[in-house]
């Protein structure tokens, strides 16, 4: 059953998911989605770790996501996927978006949400309610963000919004 979580940077999305995953009762395995490429961020990625129970499997993905789904998913489990903005960022390199291989890897990701046996929660950022950006790039990365998260929501059971950490239920009842 897939349940994607989204909101602004710091609305407390990753907070709710993680607080869901505390509740399940069988194994959970985090697939960390995201390229640590400078201190700031960097810690931010440990305060992340150390919050996290201990006993919860941890797997980087990379960009191969829908593999290392299939590779964890199991009767019973839980993988909580952080999170699709920063699966989407490794795409983007000095030429702009490697537009053949995101898509591949995009419509095996969403296959696979049609084929779990466990449950997932993805996590996911809502960043086109600002001001447009003023770059070509940033404005590709706004659009394609924002169709990933409709197509990840069209094959969701629940869909939660999160604002100032409240969960609001957009699709699937109770948030």
């Amino acid at each position: 059953m897939p349940h994607l979580i989204t909101g602004g940077a710091r609305s407390g999305k990753s907070r709710y998911a993680e607080e869901l995953a505390r509740q399940h009762a069988g194994p959970v395995c985090y697939l960390a989605t995201a390229e640590v490429l400078d201190p700031e961020f960097a810690r931010r990625v440990e305060r992340h770790r150390a919050q996290r129970p201990k006993h919860w499997a941890v797997a980087e993905c990379g960009r191969g996501l829908a593999v290392a789904i299939a590779a964890r998913d199991m009767p019973g489990g839980l993988l909580v996927i952080d999170c699709l903005g920063m699966w989407l960022m490794r795409f983007f390199g000095a030429a702009g978006l490697d537009e053949n291989e995101y898509v591949v890897e995009r419509d095996a990701l969403l296959a696979a949400l049609g084929r779990l046996a466990g449950e997932v929660l993805l996590v996911s950022n809502e960043v086109g309610w600002g001001v447009v950006a003023d770059d070509a790039e940033t404005r590709r990365f706004v659009d394609e963000l924002g169709r990933l998260n409709q197509l990840v929501a069209s094959r969701c059971d629940r869909v939660t919004l999160v604002a100032c950490g409240l969960p609001l239920a957009l699709k699937g009842g109770r948030a």
